[in-house]
């Protein structure tokens, strides 16, 4: 005891100002207040035999939380200076236990000696304990990727691929790109209310929404997410909807039976969590999949997280945060879906796969080098696939196909190299699962055909299909075993992979409910069921069509398309808010409807539909599509503008003509293209992709005069650029600003455009073109003589490619204005525009805003200018004036 002593001495000068005991019994009252946790303080007296058996017996003995307080602290007392000392060692230790002891032992400063810091100090918080039960929890579910069979389960770590992620405002338009995951959180960007208390994350059905939550709770599980974060809360949000209507729950029963139970003292866990708040975090997956009636700005307020309310009243508060206000909360949702502005702290759109990214996943998926070079020049050569594969589900669908053909064909990666749908994908993969599940020979190869395949197996796919259409009908997508038996499922079906058990605790009892893999994939097969089933009438066929009119309003389904009954909808057409608002699932119903329609499909479907059931269905579907289209477009608004006739589509015209185009029918295209009433088509800010340029062609095409066509602000990229072929010998203004075109996109314009030359207006603001692709404009302009607009700001193109444009604007007879807003060109690039003014008499503006420091003002290159010329100037900008230089313009484009 005295060589100890003489240890603590050299660390503890004065004993008198250091007495552990003395600073126990001045602090008692603040002790006895602050320090909740009794049970933790006596499992580390008790394992470092500072405390006996007899000790603990005697704490226990006392019948309120303060006074085991007083008698933990008159033992210690008695026992000496290193208890003491140990004493508050423990509560220094675990903060998170004594939470409210933090701020007073900074405030004396304590430093335990050598002696006191080799000491064992265990967690047995409560808190604690359950921040470790849902890491585990959260660890081993995210861990493994369940693919499409149920049998098969791949690492996350090695099969996940970021996707882009784009912060927008109000309005969806970009605020720019997030790096990482763990930028979701960031306070400092994106924020566009400061009361708000949810982060909305929205994209296209696939475009890996539920990965990227799985991706957060794994960072989480592993501690490479926010330190401050100690709850993570996971739901999806159709969960909900398994409740009846008379459930009522508190929210403590929500979190703790309906997600993970605290080991010991839940009490005091969910007294920590309402005490600190900003250390949970929740997430809900899938808004779009609850009842279509629910309405977030409409929900009682339920701030008591003690009153019980219904599980969808708790949700709702949640995002509001009228309970647990300050705890992050992530909601998922599908693209269209909206949530009230207030309830918004930040909003992130997934755009997908960018082609960078694909590479990556390809790597991932297929580690042979020769394997991912076959695979990529297939996509390249099959732009329709290469668009499918922007979105990560259909990636990995269409991925599988390539590894089954690799796997069951010589080893050779081929896919049909003709236009692939994706009706063409779905039934692809439905035929590689069902033949899967077939006895195996070693010996002998499957030889089964599709037809034979589907002939043999048509049982199933019926029973899949009622499960599917009664589903979609009631808008639900969790069955109960019940449901699922009724439509005469076999066990053995189930292993199929379609249908899954809903992961899920607590719902239904003991009951197992099941769901299938994908919202899409319901969708499919609801179509399916619609098609192969002998009772379903022309009525209840087009039944989600209905989608596309307004309430209170019937759509006409029984046109001829023979005799082209342009009036046959009357006044249904589709004006007013979107019909589809939080139902994309009808929406893929419709259209995988119409591909298994189609004449391609004939074969197939003869074998298991009667020959007069499919025309008559097909042809109640033509009429429809033809007469919905028309309908559409003559009730739309209409602008008489520079000649034109134009009109501002929405979304809901995108998905008829992915409909159309799903059909591959050149008739019923030709059909919809005799129907467009306009020659001005406005298709902005549509979320168009690049795979909806090959809908748009395959109806553009056959339209026999020319046409404007407007697609600022989607998501066409190359691919799209390269799809639109087709229909460039109808276009004269062609507008694909802001869509993540590159040179490559530039070039494929350069080779149409030149051929027809009949392009009066090019619009390709803020993409991605660089000095190659200004060589190519420069070239289009030099061949197209009607070319007055040329729009190409906000790009990467510099001086080079300044004094190419600058020699085609100078020599161009037809030149009325251009746009290279926010580009790189200097001085030497101004001086050769200066001189195209000189040359060319018939420009009227070309928009600088900003002079290179050096450089002679911007009057002064006016006046070296012909006389009626204008180089729109302004204000120099501090940029400028700093010396740093640049081209910017006053306005877009």
């Amino acid at each position: 005891m005295e060589k100890r002593g003489h240890s603590e001495m050299e660390i503890i000068p004065s004993e008198s100002l250091h007495s552990y005991i003395k600073l126990l019994k001045s602090n008692r009252e603040l002790l006895v207040t602050h320090v909740r946790n009794t049970q933790c303080l006596l499992d580390n007296l008790l394992k470092n035999d500072y405390f006996s058996a007899e000790d603990v017996e005697i704490v226990g003995a006392c019948s309120t939380q303060p006074n085991k307080v007083r008698k933990i602290l008159d033992l210690v007392q008695s026992k000496g200076e290193e208890v003491s000392e140990f004493l508050l060692h423990v509560l220094q230790q675990l903060a998170d236990a004594f939470v409210d002891l933090r701020s007073w032992l900074a405030e004396i400063g304590f430093s335990p000696s050598r002696l006191i810091q080799s000491k064992t100090v265990v967690n047995t918080d409560p808190v604690s304990r359950y921040t470790q039960k849902l890491r585990h929890q959260l660890g081993r579910d995210s861990k493994f990727i369940l693919c499409y069979s149920q049998k098969e389960e791949v690492l996350l770590e090695e099969t996940y691929v970021d996707t882009i992620m784009e912060l927008v405002n109000f309005s969806n338009e970009s605020l720019g790109s997030l790096g990482s995951l763990a930028c979701l959180l960031d306070h400092s960007t994106g924020v566009l209310n400061e009361q708000g208390e949810t982060i909305f994350v929205f994209g296209d059905a696939g475009v890996g929404k539920s990965m990227l939550l799985q991706r957060l709770q794994s960072l989480w599980a592993t501690g490479q997410l926010d330190g401050g974060l100690k709850f993570f809360f996971h739901f999806r949000c159709r969960m909900f909807s398994c409740f009846k209507d008379s459930d009522m729950l508190s929210l403590q029963d929500l979190l703790f039976k309906h997600y993970c139970y605290p080991e010991q003292d839940p009490e005091e866990v969910f007294t920590f969590l309402l005490r600190f708040p900003h250390t949970a975090l929740f997430t809900f997956d899938g808004l779009d999949e609850l009842h279509s009636d629910f309405d977030l700005s409409h929900v009682p307020d339920a701030s008591s997280p003690w009153e019980p309310a219904h599980p969808l009243v708790l949700l709702a508060n949640l995002l509001s945060g009228m309970l647990l206000k300050g705890a992050v909360k992530l909601l998922t949702a599908r693209t269209g879906i909206e949530i009230p502005r207030q309830l918004l702290w930040k909003k992130v759109l997934l755009r997908g796969f960018s082609p960078s990214h694909l590479r990556a996943y390809t790597r991932r998926m297929f580690p042979d080098r020769a394997a991912q070079d076959r695979l990529l020049g297939q996509l390249e050569a099959n732009p329709n696939l290469c668009s499918l594969c922007a979105v990560p589900l259909f990636c990995w669908i269409i991925f599988r196909c390539f590894q089954h053909f690799h796997s069951a064909f010589d080893s050779s990666l081929q896919l049909p190299d003709c236009t692939v749908t994706l009706t063409d994908v779905f039934l692809l993969i439905t035929e590689v699962h069902l033949n899967r599940m077939q006895p195996v020979s070693l010996v002998q190869r499957n030889t089964r055909s599709q037809t034979e395949t589907f002939r043999a197996s048509l049982g199933t796919l019926r029973s899949l299909g009622q499960v599917a259409h009664w589903g979609m009908e009631k808008n639900l997508f969790v069955f109960s075993q019940e449901e699922v038996q009724a439509s005469e499922l076999q066990e053995a079906d189930l292993q199929l992979g379609f249908l899954r058990a809903v992961p899920e605790l607590g719902l239904g009892g003991d009951q197992q409910s099941y769901e299938f893999f994908h919202v899409t994939l319901q969708a499919f097969f609801t179509a399916f069921f619609l098609v192969v089933d002998d009772k379903v009438g022309t009525q209840e066929l087009l039944r989600f069509f209905q989608e596309w009119v307004p309430p209170g309003k019937a759509a006409a389904v029984s046109c001829s398309p023979l005799s082209l009954p342009f009036q046959c909808l009357g006044d249904s057409g589709l004006v007013g808010e979107d019909p589809f608002k939080k139902k994309d699932h009808f929406q893929f119903t419709n259209l995988f409807l119409c591909g298994l329609l189609s004449k391609a499909r004939k074969k197939l479907l003869q074998c298991v539909v009667p020959a007069a059931a499919l025309r008559r269905k097909r042809k109640a579907l033509w009429a429809h599509l033809f007469a919905s289209l028309r309908s559409y477009l003559k009730n739309l608004p209409r602008v008489q503008s520079g000649g034109y006739n134009q009109v501002q589509a929405m979304p809901t015209f995108i998905w008829m003509l992915r409909c159309i185009y799903e059909t591959q029918s050149e008739k019923v295209g030709q059909l919809a293209a005799r129907g467009i009433c306009a020659n001005y088509l406005k298709l902005t800010y549509c979320n168009a992709c690049s795979a909806d340029c090959s809908a748009l062609s395959f109806v553009l095409h056959h339209f026999r005069k020319r046409l404007a066509l407007d697609l600022d602000n989607n998501n066409l990229n190359d691919y799209g650029v390269r799809e639109l072929q087709p229909c460039f010998s109808c276009l004269t203004v062609v507008r694909l600003s802001v869509n993540q075109i590159t040179d490559a996109g530039v070039k494929v314009l350069y080779e149409e455009l030149t051929k027809y030359k009949i392009v009066t207006y090019l619009g390709l603001y803020n993409n991605q073109i660089t000095d190659i692709g200004a060589g190519y404009v420069a070239r289009i302009l030099d061949a197209c003589k009607g070319l007055t607009h040329l729009k190409l700001g906000k790009n990467k193109i510099t001086s080079e490619g300044g004094k190419c444009l600058a020699l085609a604007v100078k020599n161009s007879k037809s030149i009325l204005e251009v746009g290279l807003i926010q580009n790189q060109i200097t001085a030497q690039g101004l001086a050769q525009l200066a001189d195209a003014l000189q040359n060319n008499t018939g420009i009227t503006e070309i928009w600088p805003l900003h002079l290179p420091r050096g450089r002679k003002s911007a009057e002064e290159a006016t006046e070296d200018s012909s006389s009626g010329h204008q180089i729109q100037t302004g204000h120099l900008s501090e940029e400028m004036t700093r010396g740093r230089g640049g081209w910017g313009y006053a306005s877009p484009g």
